[in-house]
Order: structure tokens, then C-alpha cells, then sequence
């Protein structure tokens, strides 16, 4: 060899050497970014997650004395901050509203007094409002209110007092008596107020409210009747804020009084409602008014709201919460189920009902708690002790969301039994946020079994029947032609599914059945006459050709099917199928079902379980197949005892890549379905995956919210679903694949 040619070899080695290189290095690092991409992914959704998981934490805050010449301490009637947390403002039991300035340190910027000696204060449990009851059974009802200016850009807010219902105090007592004990709840222009007089007796006035159509004055229109019933002792008086019931707490017995119609006032039940080993301290209620929280001097505090059972609704004992002491004052967050107690030995805990949960326990106060109140953002705690007021800020944004809220059954206000729900919106502001991600992932799971189970038999059968007995010339059409089918869009599918095929089954109910049961039927009774043939017959038709006969026999069966379904409907249905599934079987009957989502979705699977099977199956050895042939196995004894056993690996594979394209589908279940997140595993019913919730919910979710945050929960549980999948495919096709590679 020449010194040219040498270095003519050389260099082409050279050349294949660094483009190996550069095939090995890019590969490499491709591997690698994919990797790293799947790390920043997981860790992202991480970074989002981990807030609502953090437990509440409470930082102190300024502290000043109400030490005031001016004023008179007397016992708190309503304690509060206004939205901005700068102005705080307390109203007493002798009539006396004052307003201070945290930035001035407490100092004091606004009082008022009101005219005529008071005899009792209540509070609103729904509104900043108070009323306090006179001597001669008039209240007076008040409320602080906020204007809010910007002269020369500097926000200034200033504090004032309102008279929500007229400055004249209302007449609840004809009779002028002086009234002990208050309970008032507005709803709107309404006031309902239950008293109960220096002589014993219960009296409950409504005040019915209308606008003046020209004045736009607001007139009152009272209605007053006597309380039948009352106990001898009266300790407390607590009124919802529908102005439905009212509860009279005497001792450890609660009386519930139905006061809806004010003209028929009925004494519904009478209930013991203290703790085992406790006597009740205090009634309140959570916000929106549908559960009474019972405190207890052994610390627990217990939840209660109406339970629809037998016909009848009746108020329920649901759970109950663990202080560190005697509890001497609760009050409510605003706006979500979350409330604040405070015990006599100084101990404050902070405690949401939805997850059943304490978020929060430390001793923050040194004596005994006069008064609670939290801000309207729930950021700011406010702390009465003696004469000193204490603030704290408060970080608690995700109260609602707990392991236990996320997957264990819980019991929602008005349900009759804890559920698994999904629900995390609705027009109330006093709503519970329902965010339990079972429905979700069950449907999720649903959604992909009935798919697989329509997908996988078509898909291997087609497969294994393209590989091993089509013939080369179909095969070229036949597999491009199924493999095409991957890059229909979903969106089409699933507008198909949820516009046409939907309304076709409703319609065609009886038609799809035998649909399903006909078309395999009739293909075996074909293949049954067709082994039956003369050879000669036969013979006519090329090997691996045999399947195009089976075309007119598809569309024939689908056609007799749907034709005959109305006849069916009629003789064995009285003509209205579903009506007949939901009235004689109890089985309900949803236009769109997982029926329809597993068609429509099947045929999204089968292509890619199609394209990998078949890969498999027709890569399976020759030598393998001829000599088994050779030893005298037949041909479906090969194909069962070495083909598929070779080709396991593969199909499992397939199986698994179909069910992962299966669980993060989007669209098609997004619009084949109703997307009702229900656990019922019934065909005829729908469903909502996590991959679709994520979809519809993602747009209107406040960003950092716990709704948003949930979302992202939710892609990470399909994150992981999809690694286990995954994985367990990966493990079982090693598996597989060392058992038979000796083949």
C-alpha cells in the first residue's frame, strides 16, 4: 500500500472517528437535557406545591394599652381591624365605640357614646354590627365604617360610626321592658332580633326592611311575638344569619328554635351538646352560619351543622378539636371555615373544620383573653388582655388543604355523610372549598381503563394479524394507514365524540349494544364458514388477503344494528331505553359517558398500541417460527408458543405506552365528557380526569391561590402516575424479555 493511500485510510478514520464522536456526544447530551428537563419539571411543580402544605405562622405585632381617660373599659361587645390593618376599633358593653391607630401606636382618633343607659350588647355573627338593648326595649344597632381618600397621594382612611338601620333606636318590646339578653342577624334590608326581657320573657321582633322606590330609604316593618318554650335559665341567645334558627343554650342543653315564619316559631329539638367530661363555655358560628361550634371547659370544641336523614333534617354532631385548656373565646375566620380560639391559660390555636386540622398552638397571651377578633384578610390577630391590646400577623393562606382534605372522605357542610368531592368554586363567599383530588384521579383511571379494554384487543389483534399472517402488499397499506391515524388531532376526536357520536348512541342505545355484541360474534360464525369452504374457494382468494373480506360483513353489522335498534327499543325497552336503565334499573344515564369517551379515546390509543405490537411481533426471528413449523406446530401454535411469548416484551410495552397516552389524554375527555367529577364506575355515566380539571380549572384560578396550587397538585399526581406506569412497564418487560431472549 502506497504512503498516499495510507494516509488517504488515516484520514477517513480520523473523520469516522470524530463524527462517531460528535453522534456519541449529541446523543449523550441530549439524554441529558431530557433528563434535566424532567428534573426542572418536577421540582417546579415542588416549588408550587410546597406552600399549601406549610402550617400557619403567627409573628407579634405592635402592642398598646387602652388605658383612657376619657373612656370606660366595661367588657368588649365587638373588637375589630379594618381591611388595611391600620385603624382598629372597639365597642363596649356600656356604649362606647372607640377607634385607634396602629401606626400611632394606639393612639386614639375617633369615639362616640351612645344616648340611654344599656342593659345587653350582642354582635353580628355575619356583619361588623352591634346592637345594644336599652332599659326601656328599644336597641340601638351600629357599625364602624371606613372612608378611604388620597389627598397629595397619601392614602388617609378615616374612621366613623353608621347606623345601618336609622339613628332612632328600633322598638323590639312593646312593652318597654329592659332587655337582658340580645341575638341580632341581618340578611340584607331584614333584622331579626331575639331578646329576652329583665322579666323572663322571649321576645322576637322582625323587622322587615323595604326601599322606598322615590326616597330609596330603606322603611322597617316590625313583627313581634313571643318565644314559646324557653328554658327557666337562659345563658346565651345565638341567631343564624339566614334568620332560620335560633339557638337557646341553657346550661349544657341547646334549644333549636325554627324561625323562619315568625307567626309559627317552633321548638325543633332540644339537644346536650357538651363534650364528654365538659360543660359548654360558649356558642358561635362558623362563617356562613350553617355550623354551631360548641366551646367546652375541657378544651374541646365541637362542630355541628344539619343533616338531612330519613325524610327529616336534624342538627348533627360532625367532629371535634383539641385546645390546650378551658376555652373562654372562639371567633371565626371571614370568608372560609377556619376559626381562633383562645383558653384561660393564655393558649391560642388556630384550627380549620374542613381538614379537621390544627394549623397552629402556642401561649401568646399571659392572662386570660378578653377578646378575639381577626382582620377581614385574615392577616392580623387581635388580642385582648386586661387593658392591653396585643396584634399579631398572621400567615396562613392554605388552611382548607390538608393530606386529609386531599384523599380521605370528608364530611362538607349540608352533605349527609363525608363524601369524596371536587368542587372548588361557587357564587357564595361563604363557601367550602371542596378540593379532594380522589374523583379526579379515579376518573382519570376510569377513563383509561374503558379505553384500554376497547383499545387492546382491536390493537394486538390487529397487530399480530398484520405481522404474521397479512400479506407484504396489504401490510405497506395497511400499517401507514393505522400509523396515520396518530397525527389525527385529538380536538377533532373529541368533537366528534361529544357532537355526533354521543347524541348517535343516546338515540341508538339498544343499536350500540348489539353493536358490540354482534360485530365479534359474526366475525367468528365467518370464520367458522369460511374454515368450512371448499379448498377450491378458498384457494381463490391470496394468502393474507382473507381479512379485506371481512369489510362488508363490518358495515353490514353496523348497519343492521343501528337499523334494528328503534324495533328493539320499542318490543323490549316501551320505546325509551333510558329511561328504562334509570327508572326500572336505577342506573343512571349520561349523554356523555365513558362509553362514548371510551370509543372515542380507544381510537386515539390504538395506533400507537398498534404501531409498537406490531414492531414487536414482526421482529420476532424467522428461524424461530420456521422451526417450529418445522417440528409439526401448526400455525396458531407457533404464533401462541413462540411468537407472542418472544414478542411479549414488546406488546406489554405497547400496552403500557397506550395506557400512559390514556391517562394524559386531555381534550377527548375534556369534551366527550360531562366533567363531573363522580366515582361511579357505571359505562353509562362520566367521569373528570385530572389532565381535563387541569385544563378547565388553570384559566380562572387566582394565581397562588390554594385552588391554583391544587392544579398543580393535581399535574404532579398525573407526573407521578405517568413515572409509575412507566416504571412498572420498564420492570415487567426486563422481566419479560430475560425469560424469553433464550429463545
Amino acid at each position: 500500500m502506497s504512503t498516499q493511500t495510507q494516509a488517504i485510510a488515516l484520514s477517513g478514520s480520523r473523520k469516522r472517528w470524530l463524527k462517531d464522536r460528535i453522534a456519541q456526544i449529541g446523543v449523550t447530551s441530549g439524554g441529558i437535557l431530557v433528563l434535566v428537563a424532567l428534573l426542572l419539571i418536577f421540582f417546579y411543580l415542588l416549588y408550587v406545591i410546597k406552600p399549601i402544605f406549610d402550617g400557619a405562622r403567627v409573628e407579634p405585632g405592635p402592642e398598646f394599652s387602652l388605658l383612657d381617660t376619657h373612656a370606660s373599659q366595661g367588657n368588649t361587645a365587638l373588637l375589630g381591624v379594618e381591611e388595611q390593618n391600620e385603624l382598629v376599633y372597639r365597642f363596649n358593653d356600656k356604649g362606647e365605640v372607640n377607634f385607634y391607630s396602629l401606626p400611632q401606636q394606639g393612639k386614639r382618633v375617633y369615639s362616640l357614646t351612645i344616648d340611654g343607659e344599656v342593659t345587653s350588647v350582642a354582635r353580628s355573627t355575619s356583619h361588623n354590627m352591634v346592637a345594644y338593648g336599652l332599659t326601656d326595649g328599644r336597641i340601638q344597632v351600629l357599625s364602624p365604617k371606613f372612608s378611604v381618600s388620597y389627598p397629595d397621594n397619601i392614602r388617609t382612611i378615616a374612621p366613623e360610626v353608621a347606623f345601618p338601620f336609622g339613628e332612632q333606636p328600633l322598638v323590639v318590646d312593646a312593652q318597654g321592658r329592659a332587655l337582658s339578653q340580645l341575638s341580632v342577624a341581618r340578611n340584607g334590608h331584614d333584622l331579626l332580633v331575639a331578646a329576652l326581657t329583665d322579666t323572663g320573657v322571649g321576645v322576637l321582633t322582625r323587622f322587615a326592611g323595604k326601599e322606598n322606590f322615590m326616597t330609596g330609604e330603606v322603611e322597617l316593618s316590625p313583627t313581634r311575638v313571643e318565644i314559646p318554650g324557653l328554658p327557666a335559665e337562659v345563658d346565651q341567645l345565638l341567631l343564624t344569619p339566614n334568620q332560620r334558627f335560633l339557638f337557646v343554650r341553657s346550661g349544657n342543653e341547646v334549644y333549636v328554635f325554627d324561625v323562619r315564619n315568625i307567626n309559627q316559631v317552633q321548638l325543633r329539638n332540644v339537644l346536650t351538646m357538651n363534650a364528654q367530661g365538659g360543660n359548654i363555655t360558649t356558642l358561635s358560628l362558623l362563617s356562613g352560619g350553617n355550623s354551631i361550634l360548641v366551646a367546652n371547659d375541657n378544651g374541646k370544641i365541637s362542630q355541628w351543622f344539619e343533616v338531612a336523614r330519613d325524610g327529616k333534617r336534624e342538627f348533627t354532631f360532625i367532629r371535634d378539636f383539641a385546645a390546650n385548656g378551658a376555652v373562654q373565646q372562639v371567633t371565626s375566620e371571614v370568608d372560609r371555615k377556619g376559626f381562633i380560639t383562645a383558653s384561660s391559660n393564655g393558649s391560642l390555636d388556630i384550627f380549620h373544620t374542613t381538614g379537621g386540622s390544627r394549623l397552629f398552638s402556642a401561649p401568646l397571651a399571659s392572662s386570660d383573653v378578653s377578646a378575639l377578633a381577626v382582620s377581614p384578610r385574615n392577616s392580623m390577630l387581635l388580642m385582648l388582655t386586661g387593658n392591653k391590646l396585643s396584634t399579631f400577623y398572621v400567615e396562613n393562606e392554605h388552611p382548607e388543604v390538608t393530606w386529609k382534605a386531599l384523599w380521605t372522605k370528608v364530611w362538607y357542610e349540608g352533605y349527609p355523610e363525608p363524601q369524596y368531592v371536587w368542587q372548588s368554586t361557587s357564587g357564595s363567599s361563604d363557601f367550602e372549598s371542596k378540593l379532594s383530588l380522589v374523583p379526579i384521579s379515579f376518573g382519570t383511571l376510569k377513563a383509561a381503563f374503558y379505553a384500554l379494554l376497547f383499545a387492546v384487543p382491536i390493537a394486538i389483534a390487529g397487530a399480530v394479524y398484520t405481522a404474521y399472517f397479512m400479506s407484504p402488499g396489504l401490510r405497506k397499506v395497511v400499517k401507514p394507514t393505522v400509523e396515520i391515524m396518530e397525527a389525527l388531532p385529538t380536538v377533532i376526536l373529541g368533537f366528534l365524540a361529544g357532537l355526533w357520536l354521543a347524541p348517535l348512541i343516546e338515540s341508538h342505545l339498544p343499536g350500540m349494544v348489539m353493536l358490540l355484541v354482534m360485530l365479534p360474534v359474526s366475525i367468528l360464525l365467518m370464520a367458522f364458514a369460511w374454515h368450512h369452504l371448499p379448498k377450491s374457494l378458498r384457494n381463490r382468494v391470496p394468502e393474507g388477503w382473507q381479512c379485506v373480506l371481512l369489510l362488508p360483513l363490518v358495515v353490514l353489522v353496523g348497519w343492521l344494528s343501528f337499523a334494528l335498534s328503534p324495533w328493539v327499543e320499542n318490543l323490549l325497552f316501551g320505546g325509551n331505553a333510558r329511561s328504562f336503565l334509570t327508572n326500572e334499573l336505577g342506573i343512571g344515564f349520561d349523554q356523555r359517558n365513558s362509553l362514548v369517551v371510551g370509543i372515542a379515546m380507544g381510537f386515539a390509543v390504538i395506533p400507537t398500541i398498534f404501531s409498537i405490537a406490531e414492531d414487536a411481533v414482526f421482529s420476532v426471528p424467522r428461524h424461530l417460527t420456521n422451526g417450529s413449523l418445522a417440528l409439526g406446530a401448526t400455525t396458531w401454535q407457533t404464533l401462541t408458543r413462540v411468537v407472542m411469548l418472544t414478542a411479549s416484551p414488546g406488546i406489554f410495552s405497547a400496552v403500557m405506552m397506550g395506557l400512559g397516552r390514556a391517562v394524559g389524554e386531555t381534550m377527548i375527555v375534556l369534551m366527550a365528557t360531562g366533567n363531573t367529577p363522580v366515582m361511579d364506575l357505571s359505562i353509562f355515566n362520566g367521569m373528570r380526569t385530572l389532565a381535563a380539571n387541569i385544563a378547565v380549572e388553570m384559566p380562572e384560578a387566582e394565581v397562588n391561590s390554594s385552588h391554583y396550587r391544587v392544579l398543580f397538585l393535581a399535574a404532579f399526581v398525573l407526573f407521578v402516575f405517568t413515572f409509575l406506569f412507566n416504571t412498572v412497564a420498564e420492570f415487567v418487560r426486563q422481566r419479560l424479555r430475560d425469560k424469553y431472549s433464550s429463545m
